[in-house]
C-alpha cells in the first residue's frame, strides 16, 4: 500500500476516534456537581440567565441545581454541559481517572496534533530499542536465579536494572494505546493496558521476592509466562487487525506475536518464547515507528 492511501487511512480514523464515546451516568453526588457547574459557568462567562435561555430549563432550576438541592437528571447535565461546551464524559470522570486516561492514552484530547502524537510515538519506540538493549542483561540476571538463587550483579544493581526495565516497557506500550487509540483498534487498547499492569504487578513481585522469602521467585516466572503468553497471544491477534493501514510489517508482527507468547503460555517452551522475543521487539519497534511516521505524513502532506 502506498505512503499516500496509508496517510488517507490514518486520517480517516484519526478524524473519527473521538466520535464513539458511550455516555455514563454522572458519579458525582450533590453538592459536588452542582459546584463545578457553577463553577464552570462562570468560568465561560454566562449568567444564570443567559444558561437557562439556551437551556429552555427554569432558572430556579439552575439555582439549585448549583446549590445541591437537588441531583439533576443526566439529560439536564449533558444539556447544560452542551451549552458550556464541556464534554459529558470527561466532566463525569475524577480528576485521577482523567489523569490515567491520559498518561496512558486511553483517551486523546482533540486539541492533540500530530506532532504530539508523533513526540510520543518516537519516544514509545526509543524506549523499545532500550528494552531490547536492557534485555540482554536482564535476561542472564534472571536465568542465574533460577539456577543458582543468586542475582548475578549486587541487588542494588538488579533492582536498578529491572526498574530501568520496567520504566522502557511503560513507556514502549503506552505507544501501542496510543496506536490503538488513533487507528480505532479498541483490542489492542484493552489488551495492551492489561498487558501494562501484569508487567507492573510482576515486577513488582520480582523485587519484593528478594526480602520476602514466602515469594517464590520461580512461581511468579512461570504464573508470568502463562498470563503474559495469554495477553501476548491476543496482542498479535489485535496487530493484525493493522493489515490494512500498515501492511506487510501489521501482518509479521501479528503472527510473530502471537507464536512467541504461545510459547510463553505453554510454559516448557518458554525458552523458544525468549528466543523469538529478540525479533519480536524489533518489529513491534519498526511498527511504532511507521505508525510515527504516518501521522507525521498526515501533518505534512
Amino acid at each position: 500500500m502506498s505512503g499516500e492511501k496509508q496517510s488517507k487511512l490514518l486520517s480517516k480514523k484519526m478524524s473519527g476516534h473521538n466520535i464513539a464515546s458511550n455516555h455514563r451516568n454522572i458519579a458525582m453526588q450533590q453538592p459536588t456537581l452542582g459546584q463545578r457547574i457553577l463553577a464552570l459557568r462562570q468560568e465561560k462567562g454566562f449568567t444564570q440567565e443567559e444558561l437557562v435561555a439556551e437551556c429552555n430549563i427554569s432558572v430556579r432550576t439552575i439555582q439549585r441545581i448549583e446549590a445541591g438541592e437537588v441531583t439533576p437528571r443526566s439529560y439536564t447535565v449533558k444539556t447544560i454541559l452542551s451549552v458550556l461546551g464541556e464534554d459529558y464524559e470527561s466532566f463525569a470522570e475524577s480528576k485521577m481517572e482523567s489523569g490515567l486516561k491520559k498518561a496512558f492514552f486511553l483517551k486523546i484530547e482533540d486539541d492533540k496534533h500530530a506532532t504530539f502524537l508523533t513526540k510520543h510515538l518516537k519516544i514509545a519506540w526509543i524506549s523499545g530499542i532500550v528494552y531490547f538493549i536492557l534485555g540482554f542483561a536482564e535476561f542472564p540476571a534472571d536465568a542465574a536465579r533460577l539456577v543458582g538463587d543468586s542475582t548475578l550483579f549486587p541487588t542494588y544493581l538488579y533492582i536498578i536494572l529491572k526498574v530501568a526495565v520496567l520504566a522502557s516497557i511503560v513507556l514502549f506500550l503506552r505507544g501501542f494505546i496510543l496506536t490503538g487509540n488513533l487507528l480505532q483498534n479498541y483490542l489492542l487498547k484493552i489488551v495492551v493496558f492489561i498487558l501494562l499492569a501484569f508487567q507492573i504487578a510482576y515486577y513488582g513481585l520480582d523485587i519484593a521476592s528478594l526480602y520476602i522469602s514466602a515469594l517464590n521467585h520461580e512461581a511468579i516466572l512461570m504464573i508470568e509466562s502463562i498470563s503474559l503468553g495469554i495477553v501476548g497471544i491476543l496482542m498479535g491477534i489485535a496487530v493484525l487487525r493493522f493489515q490494512k493501514t500498515l501492511g506487510t510489517t501489521a501482518t509479521l508482527t501479528g503472527v510473530i506475536e502471537i507464536i512467541t507468547y504461545a510459547c510463553f503460555a505453554l510454559i516448557v517452551t518458554a525458552i523458544v518464547g525468549a528466543v523469538l522475543l529478540i525479533p519480536t521487539i524489533i518489529l513491534e519497534i519498526i511498527l511504532l515507528y511507521k505508525v510515527a511516521e504516518l501521522v507525521q505524513q498526515k501533518l505534512n502532506p
